[in-house]
């Protein structure tokens, strides 16, 4: 058992942190800039609620976190009320926040000059995934570092692996949300075409999900896309984010990313039709305007 705190108890991070309470044993402390939700998760699960992130993190062996973007990470992490300033010699940092690669290296070189471990490890598998303990988790650091945070991570985790040094976990997200923009963006024009094509899409799908086309995504929202239904998971206000860090990294490393960049665009339109909470999945909205 770990002694442990987690900063950030959005739709992610809440789930998160019962497992390491429930599945893991460990002994957790929540910091969340709402204070309500933090004293629901301690009614909840049990543990302890912090006032600030350095509260949170006093005497901790290892600091979780989930949050919104670069500066929220930031914010949790540095300055006087900053969970650095309450972490000891030795203990260590994990972010599950998607953020940018940049601020993922800017936070382990601090890390580092305080004694501290950081790894980058942000998740994939939505909302269900961490309600249910099954996300995956790509990771960037020090071997030591990883050695020691991957069996509590695995308290929600099905998968979790060291992609490589500082960075390497966020880059290994951007793969991940380039790939499901273009997959996405396919499925809703399937969908769409064999509607205005009078086919039965039930059926459809019964046949092309057992071949090539079968996707993650083909299987568990074509029924929702076809219906028009839309609250089932991530929202496109956070997938424009995701997208804007692979398309400024990518401006930085020189890949071409021309269907992401379209994509990105498809979701502001979706934004403006009124869609910025809607699922990822709602791409297919804006074809049928």
């Amino acid at each position: 058992m770990a002694k442990v705190a987690f900063l950030g108890l959005g739709v992610m991070g809440y789930p998160m942190a019962g497992h390491l309470k429930t599945k893991g044993g460990h002994e957790v402390t929540v910091y969340n800039r709402t204070r309500e939700k933090a004293d629901r998760w301690v009614a909840a699960f049990g543990g302890a609620a912090a006032s600030t992130p350095r509260e949170a993190a006093q005497g901790q062996d290892m600091v979780f976190a989930c949050v919104g973007n670069d500066d929220d990470l930031r914010q949790v992490v540095l300055g006087p009320d900053g969970a650095f300033a309450g972490m000891a010699k030795g203990s260590l940092f994990v972010d599950h926040t998607t953020a940018s690669a940049d601020v993922a290296r800017e936070l382990e070189k601090a890390g580092r000059e305080l004694g501290i471990g950081f790894i980058d490890a942000p998740v994939s598998g939505g909302q269900a995934g961490a309600e249910n303990g099954v996300l995956t988790v790509m990771c960037g650091g020090e071997a030591d570092d990883y050695a020691r945070a991957e069996p509590v991570i695995a308290a929600f985790a099905r998968a979790c692996r060291l992609m490589g040094p500082s960075g390497a976990g966020q880059l290994t997200k951007m793969v991940n949300q380039i790939c499901i923009a273009g997959l996405v963006q396919g499925l809703s024009e399937g969908i769409h075409f064999a509607q205005a094509a009078g086919l039965d899409v039930e059926e459809v799908i019964s046949v092309i999900s057992k071949g090539a086309a079968q996707s993650w995504q083909m299987e568990n929202r074509y029924k929702t896309m076809a219906d028009g239904k839309f609250d089932f998971g991530f929202a496109v206000d956070w997938m424009r984010k995701d997208l804007s860090i692979c398309l400024s990294e990518a401006r930085r490393n020189g890949a071409q990313l021309p269907v992401t960049a379209l994509v990105d665009q498809f979701y502001g339109e979706v934004q403006k039709i009124g869609g910025a909470r809607w699922d990822t999945s709602s791409l297919i909205a804006r074809l049928k305007r």
